[in-house]
């Protein structure tokens, strides 16, 4: 049991390192609230411009969403960070991570959200329109409700694994929690900064699994 307390629960080296940890856990919120925010209603307005079947549009929405579902979070971080400045784009640690699981979240949830929009039977499209409301209207005020309800369970597990991915924010230098941990426990030569970095990702993603559990229990299908 000394071995490990002095290897993982060190109380001296916690409070030493507790204010970088503390700057790391504001920036991972920062960064895991922007990516919800943002991958969300993008994949949710993708969803709904590909039920206007344009086929330009949709050919590029299916393009969009088949590429960044096939392709690792780490290496659209990589690609976003390391090769577009090549090409005269350059981004920042936190926009490139920002921007690399943002648009992965709104892949992932743009095939949710049509699926959803699928799941809706035809008729209420059909009772919809024969009330006089438009395709948009048809499609904002009675389909999408429905549709958003019914994904819920998949968008939630969906959103909270994509999330969690703001730990590799730390490979570009962005200076969230894994990044201020690390560094303390090279510092330190000693893992207990590690541990007090896990204790922050619970405290932020912890509430956020309960939270999803009562928003499915609260929205499900059957009420």
């Amino acid at each position: 049991m000394q071995g490990i307390y002095e290897n993982f629960f060190r109380l001296d080296l916690w409070i030493r390192h507790l204010p970088d940890i503390a700057d790391g856990f504001v920036l991972t919120v920062r960064l895991a609230a922007l990516i919800v925010v943002c991958g969300l209603s993008l994949g949710l307005l993708l969803a709904s411009l590909r039920a206007f079947q344009f086929r330009a549009v949709n050919w590029l929405i299916v393009l969009f969403v088949d590429v960044f579902r096939a392709m690792p979070p780490l290496v659209v971080i990589f690609l976003f960070f390391f090769a577009l400045p090549y090409v005269g784009v350059r981004m920042s640690p936190f926009v490139s991570a920002w921007a690399a699981l943002m648009l992965t979240l709104a892949a992932f949830a743009e095939e949710i959200f049509w699926a959803g929009i699928l799941s809706v039977h035809k008729g209420q499209w059909e009772a919809a329109r024969s009330t006089g409301l438009g395709f948009f209207q048809t499609l904002s005020l009675v389909v999408l409700p429905q549709a958003v309800r019914m994904t819920i369970p998949p968008l939630t597990n969906r959103t909270i694994a994509i999330t969690k991915g703001t730990a590799i924010a730390s490979t570009v230098g962005v200076s969230e929690i894994l990044s201020q941990a690390s560094a303390a426990q090279g510092f330190d030569g000693n893992t207990s900064p590690l541990t007090l970095g896990a204790i922050a990702y619970l405290v932020i993603f912890a509430p956020l699994v309960m939270l999803s559990r009562w928003i499915e229990a609260r929205f499900r299908w059957r009420h």
